[in-house]
């Protein structure tokens, strides 16, 4: 019973999180060179699931009211307003010169901007968990939570080890300037689009 409760949280985990592996990878690109970058992204990941799980595990007790469904595709306005922002911060930054001191000025990723993210993207995981979470007993849900916060380090050191990747690394230095907004972007859209926020 355990193993199979383990076994599912895992495949669970995987579903609901493979596109985290892009953006982390994004992040550890536009944060580069900056001392403490793992670190800040380690924490925003698990700040932002633990938000995900929080709220997940306050559905799932019955609390309705606090996170109905109408609401999680609202979750897409965050990263759709970074991503406005990270555009706006590149345009406004387009004549500055190109050298590395110039380029990470500004880049600095912190914890609340990757927390806000991971939250944001996790609508579609709160969707998802809420259903499970009120079809099994409490102990299996204890048991998915540590099996997911287990994997959120796993996940973050695979998306930083993608970027550790030379080719993977360059390009994205070279593009994050559009790639990281465009992400952003495309990921509130789609977000609202598909939760139909604002009668998408």
């Amino acid at each position: 019973m355990i193993l199979s409760s383990i076994a599912q949280a895992v495949g669970l985990f995987i579903a609901t999180n493979i596109d985290d592996i892009i953006i982390l990878s994004l992040f550890f690109g536009r944060g580069q060179g900056q001392p403490g970058t793992t670190r800040r992204i380690l924490l925003g990941q698990y700040l932002g699931f633990l938000g995900i799980l929080g709220a997940a595990v306050l559905a799932a007790l019955g609390a309705q009211a606090m996170l109905p469904d109408q609401v999680l595709p609202y979750f897409g306005l965050i990263p759709l307003g970074l991503g406005l922002w990270a555009t706006w911060q590149a345009w406004r930054n387009r004549d500055d010169d190109d050298d590395d001191a110039a380029q990470l000025e500004g880049k600095r990723v912190s914890v609340w901007t990757v927390a806000a993210v991971t939250f944001a993207n996790g609508g579609d995981n709160i969707g998802v968990y809420v259903p499970v979470f009120v079809s099994v007993s409490w102990s299996t849900i204890l048991a998915y939570c540590i099996v997911f916060l287990l994997l959120v380090a796993v996940l973050v050191f695979v998306a930083r080890w993608i970027t550790s990747r030379k080719p993977i690394a360059e390009a994205l230095e070279r593009w994050e300037h559009i790639l990281f907004p465009a992400v952003l972007i495309g990921l509130g859209v789609v977000i609202l689009i598909s939760g139909g926020a604002f009668g998408l």
